[in-house]
C-alpha cells in the first residue's frame, strides 16, 4: 500500500495509542507511561519479533510517538533507545548482543541513550575525536573524549558511543559503535543545565580510558558509516514524529480555546485572521506527516538512500511546522497563552527543538543542495 494512504492496521494502532495518551495527558508521569506503553508492546513495536519485538518498522513506532506527543505526553527517548539502539543492534549486533539487549528494550525493562554529538564537532560527524583502541594485551577496547547534549542518560542502562578506530590499512580514524554501561569506571556524566524544562535531562559526558571487553563493538569494525546513519535516519524521521505530535497538541489547544472564547457576540475562530493561520498550520504538519511516512516506509523496505533523503526533508519540514504551530496556538489564546494553566508556553522553547536537533535545518539544506540537487559544496 502507497505510503500516502493509512493501512488499516496503522490506522488501528493510531487510534490505541491516542487512547493511551488521553489517559495520561499533559500532566503524565514518564516511568508510569512508560511502563504500560512497553506492557502494550509499543515501545518495541519496531524491533523483530524473535527478539521480543512486534515486528514492525519505524513506520509504526513514528506512528506512537506522534499520537502521544499529540496528547501531550511525548517519550522522548523513545527516538533513541529502541529507534536509534534498537535499530543498530537488530541490524548490526551480534547474536549475543541481540539476545541482551532488545528483549530488554522491547518491554522497557532497559533503556540506552546515544552518544555522537561532541562539543568541537556539532553536525560533523568526520571530526569526532573520540577514540577507541585496543589493549594488545587483553584484546580490550579502551575509549577517550567527550560527547555533549546527550540525553536521558540518567535513566538508561548503557549508551551507545560513537568512536573512532584507526583503520589499520590506511591509518585514518574510522567511526564505531561501543556499548558503554553507566558504571563503567572512567565514564562520567555532568548534567547541563538547560532552560528547557523536559522530563528527559541533558549531559555532558567524560570517557577516560573507559575500558570495555571486545564485544562492547556493535557490528563490523569496517562497516562502522553505514551501522551509524543506519541509526540517524530513524532519529530524524522519529525527531519528525515528535515535532508533528508537539503541533498538533498546540494546534488543539488553540482550536479549541477559538471556538469557545468570544468576543463581541461571536467566538474568535469566525475571524479569518484567528482561523486562516490555524487552517494553514493544519496543511503544515499534515504535508510534514506525509513526507514523515514516506521516509518510515523508504526506510522499512531497506533503501538506504532514499530514506536519507526523505528522512531529512521530513525532519525539516515537521520542525518548521511545529514551531509555527505553537507559535500560532500561543498568539491565538494571547495572554493565555504564556499561563500555567493552558500549558502552552513552555512549548516555545521544546519546538525549537525539533529545528535544531539532532541535526540543524541549515545542515539538512546542505545535505538537498548536494545530494539531491547536486551543487557543489561550501565546505
Amino acid at each position: 500500500m502507497p505510503p500516502t494512504i493509512e493501512a488499516e492496521e496503522h490506522t488501528a494502532l493510531r487510534k490505541a495509542v491516542a487512547a493511551l495518551g488521553k489517559r495520561h495527558g499533559r500532566t503524565y508521569d514518564r516511568e508510569a507511561l512508560w511502563t504500560e506503553a512497553a506492557k502494550l508492546g509499543y515501545l518495541g513495536v519496531n524491533l523483530p519479533e524473535e527478539h521480543g519485538g512486534g515486528g514492525g518498522g519505524i513506520s509504526e513506532l513514528s506512528i506512537v510517538l506522534e499520537e502521544l506527543g499529540a496528547a501531550g505526553c511525548p517519550l522522548l527517548m523513545m527516538v533513541v533507545s529502541p529507534a536509534i539502539c534498537g535499530t543498530v543492534i537488530a541490524r548490526f549486533g551480534t547474536d549475543a548482543q541481540k539476545q541482551e539487549w532488545l528483549p530488554a528494550l522491547a518491554d522497557g525493562t532497559r533503556t540506552m541513550a546515544f552518544g555522537i554529538t561532541e562539543p568541537d564537532a556539532g553536525s560533523n560527524s568526520h571530526r569526532i575525536t573520540t577514540t577507541a583502541r585496543r589493549d594488545p594485551d587483553t584484546g580490550d577496547w579502551l575509549l577517550t573524549g567527550r560527547k555533549v547534549f546527550i540525553s536521558g542518560v540518567d535513566l538508561a542502562d548503557a549508551t551507545l558511543i560513537v568512536g573512532r578506530t584507526e583503520d589499520s590499512r590506511t591509518g585514518r580514524l574510522k567511526p564505531c559503535l561501543f556499548i558503554v554501561p553507566r558504571d563503567a569506571p572512567g565514564f562520567t556524566r555532568r548534567q547541563i543545565d538547560m532552560e528547557l524544562h523536559a522530563v528527559e535531562k541533558q549531559f555532558e559526558l567524560t570517557l577516560d580510558d573507559v575500558r570495555l571487553p571486545a564485544d562492547a563493538l556493535i557490528g563490523d569494525e569496517n562497516a562502522g558509516l553505514l551501522q551509524l546513519f543506519a541509526g540517524l535516519n530513524p532519529e530524524r524521521i522519529m525527531t519528525a514524529a515528535f515535532a508533528i505530535g508537539m503541533g498538533r497538541y498546540a494546534l488543539a489547544k488553540a482550536i479549541e480555546y477559538a471556538r469557545d472564547r468570544t468576543v463581541w457576540n461571536a467566538p474568535i475562530g469566525a475571524h479569518q485572521a484567528i482561523a486562516h493561520p490555524l487552517a494553514q498550520a493544519h496543511i503544515d504538519l499534515e504535508l510534514a506527516r506525509l513526507m514523515m511516512q514516506k521516509a518510515a516506509h523508504l526506510y522499512d523496505v531497506g533503501d538506504d538512500v532514499g530514506a536519507g533523503e526523505a528522512a531529512n526533508m521530513a525532519k525539516y519540514a515537521a520542525g518548521e511546522a511545529c514551531v509555527k504551530a505553537v507559535d500560532q496556538a500561543v498568539h491565538t489564546l494571547g495572554g493565555n497563552g504564556l499561563t500555567r494553566e493552558f500549558g502552552l508556553a513552555s512549548l516555545i522553547t521544546a519546538a525549537r527543538v525539533a529545528r535544531i536537533a539532532p541535526v540543524s535545518r541549515e545542515m539538512i539544506l546542505n545535505y538537498v543542495s548536494h545530494q539531491t540537487l547536486g551543487l557543489p559544496k561550501s565546505y
